[in-house]
């Protein structure tokens, strides 16, 4: 059980840049008892996690843009006020077709822990520079690995 009650305004939480996105934990683990992480996303059109499977649930409310979510062999389409559940083991990827901001949950907890070894620490709760060419994927499939994910290439998908 959580020791303590977690409280914290936008910009708040310690944030990640990874694939041209700010990353920010909103609840870690260790906060909620290893029960969930949750965590606010920013991520720009044309950015987003290439098709990839999680070993607990994910939970994504839209706050703001709007997104094309491929799950299984599913795609729809999302604006604010959207929820998608997706169980465990699914493959899933979401495409910003404008910039979105995302409240992402997972359960169990832990999954900052892959944020904090895949990506970098933010230099500021803001996005990062724009990515100049296509991101490396390798380090980011050995990091999912190692936290129970498994990541391919877009164009294995």
């Amino acid at each position: 059980m959580a020791e303590k009650t977690v409280a914290r305004n936008r910009g708040e939480g310690t944030a990640y840049w990874m694939l041209g996105g700010l990353y920010e934990v909103k609840a870690s683990s260790d906060e909620t008892g290893g029960t969930m992480t949750i965590m606010e996303m920013t991520i720009p059109a044309g950015s987003g996690p290439p098709p990839h499977t999680h070993s607990g649930g994910e939970a994504v409310y839209v706050m703001e843009g709007r997104i094309r979510y491929h799950i299984g062999d599913d795609v729809i389409e999302g604006g604010p006020g959207s929820f998608f559940y997706i169980p465990e083991g699914t493959w899933e990827n979401f495409e910003p077709t404008e910039q979105v901001r995302l409240l992402v949950t997972y359960t169990p907890g832990g999954q900052e822990d892959f944020f904090a070894e895949a990506g970098e620490p933010a230099a500021a709760h803001e996005l990062p520079p724009p990515l100049e060419g296509p991101p490396d994927l390798v380090p980011l499939m050995a990091a999912a690995e190692r936290h129970g994910m498994k990541i391919r290439a877009p164009q294995e998908a």
